[in-house]
């Protein structure tokens, strides 16, 4: 597959550990970066963007074959592994880096991110409407390298085995029903 059939997705929704463990598995994605976006700093640390004060949003950056698997689908599912009505908030952790965005890169991507935004509002799926942020993706900057493969790597952490084991096996369940 040439570099041109790919296209990338960039998308937050709480700490980015418990993103990348979903994605990374999938069918047609080549590869999920954790890193932040959406800041003004120009080098952001992860200190600095957990204060919230810098403005970027904990994200992942997902490189996929579209013949493969969709930006819709992958949407889809990220509407599935959290909750996208809750502003600035993903469980216990809060604060604007922990904010429901979706930073597209075209406009397709736009017109996908609004449609799929409106068809789970219609569906009723959640309680509450949906705040997802949907803005152009601005600069992306890679994580620290220890926050790569986060989960993989530190499984047995009391975070991973609390909040990212369980949304983890519960989305592979999902996808075994499917």
């Amino acid at each position: 597959m040439s570099h041109s059939d790919r296209e990338t997705a960039t998308i937050g929704g709480g700490c980015f550990w418990c993103l990348e463990p979903i994605f990374a598995p999938l069918a047609g994605v080549e590869s999920v970066v954790v890193g932040y976006a959406g800041g003004e700093n120009e080098s952001p640390t992860y200190q600095q963007v957990c204060t919230g004060a810098s403005g970027h949003a904990e994200v992942v950056q997902i490189n996929f074959d579209p013949a493969v698997i969709s930006f819709e689908a992958i949407l889809q599912y990220f509407f599935t592994i959290h909750d996208p009505t809750t502003l600035n908030q993903q469980g216990h952790d809060r604060g604007s880096q922990y904010r429901s965005v979706i930073f597209y890169h075209n406009e397709g991507q736009r017109e996908i991110a609004e449609a799929v935004i409106d068809g789970v509002n219609r569906a009723g799926i959640w309680s509450n409407p949906i705040v997802t942020e949907v803005s152009a993706a601005p600069k992306f900057f890679e994580a620290e390298a220890y926050h790569q493969h986060y989960f993989e790597l530190n499984g047995a952490q009391p975070y991973c085995q609390a909040v990212i084991a369980p949304k983890v096996a519960k989305f592979r369940a999902s996808l075994k029903k499917g």
